[in-house]
């Protein structure tokens, strides 16, 4: 089962419900805090156990002239920035073991990449550190063998291990949600869902450019089922605005929607008991 822990003032795996959220990469120090403080106002009107969420390098753009960010130096000293100024916990994701220490030093959270989920070095690395390690379920695993990316983290030293949803491949540029991944994955680790990657339409850009789609109509949809289902958090990627993203804006929650949708997630987990919350 689920084990629990802290994440600065944020419970994980201990039946409240919490948000993972903000933009998918840093496009300005500017524009993260503005993200950050937003967020964190909505979140705290509503009670709502909040991380901030952003990236400073996308190493894995499907194509080379794609941002991916300001840099491990500059991004850290914003993400540093965020949590001492708003004073929320932080998380971004980091791509390379030799860059695992000094990433952790600067952010709460260490997050590995669906599309790394099964590196071992990169998981050991980050379990060392003693930083809380969210594991993002690829695209390719089943449910069950994330088992093996848990293990990983707590043979390496650390109980503070959750694992993350967001979708699986489903024939070419098209991403579907096994709402049985979610229990299956809680009965080993604390469980967030991923509801803008999941409705993601990788790499099927208008004119068969080489940028992601997306439905961000069925975020909503897909959020409030997750939460029926017991996951322990909600990850959005969340921008002011998506047309104008850097990264992943076809896929993400606009700011002004971001209240409203919560609202549901929260009026959702209060109707629902779950007998191990």
């Amino acid at each position: 089962m689920a084990t629990s822990f802290q994440v600065g003032n944020v419970e994980i795996g201990g039946g409240s419900l919490f948000l993972i959220a903000g933009p998918c990469v840093i496009e300005s120090e500017e524009h993260a805090l503005k993200m950050a403080e937003s967020i964190a106002g909505v979140c705290r009107a509503l009670r709502l156990p909040f991380i901030f969420k952003a990236s400073y390098d996308k190493a894995n753009r499907t194509s080379i002239k794609s941002y991916r960010g300001p840099g491990v130096a500059a991004g850290l000293r914003i993400l540093h920035k965020i949590a001492a100024r708003v004073k929320i916990p932080v998380l971004t994701d980091v791509h390379e073991a030799a860059d695992v220490p000094r990433v952790a030093e600067a952010v709460d959270v260490l997050q590995i990449p669906a599309f790394l989920c099964r590196q071992t070095d990169l998981i050991v690395a980050a379990a060392r550190t003693g930083r809380a390690v969210n594991i993002k379920k690829g695209q390719f695993v089943s449910p069950w063998d994330m088992r093996h990316a848990v293990e990983k983290a707590r043979k390496a030293g650390t109980q503070r291990v959750f694992l993350t949803e967001r979708g699986s491949s489903f024939g070419y540029n098209n991403l579907v949600v096994d709402m049985r991944s979610l229990p299956v994955m809680r009965e080993f680790a604390p469980v967030v869902f991923d509801a803008t990657h999941s409705v993601q339409l990788p790499s099927a850009g208008a004119g068969g450019e080489a940028v992601s789609g997306g439905q961000p109509q069925f975020i909503p949809v897909l959020a409030r089922a997750a939460v029926a289902a017991g996951v322990d958090g909600i990850f959005l990627e969340v921008h002011d605005n998506p047309a104008q993203a850097k990264s992943d804006g076809p896929n993400a929650l606009e700011l002004s929607k971001l209240r409203g949708v919560l609202e549901e997630l929260l009026a959702v987990r209060k109707a629902v008991t779950f007998r191990d919350s």
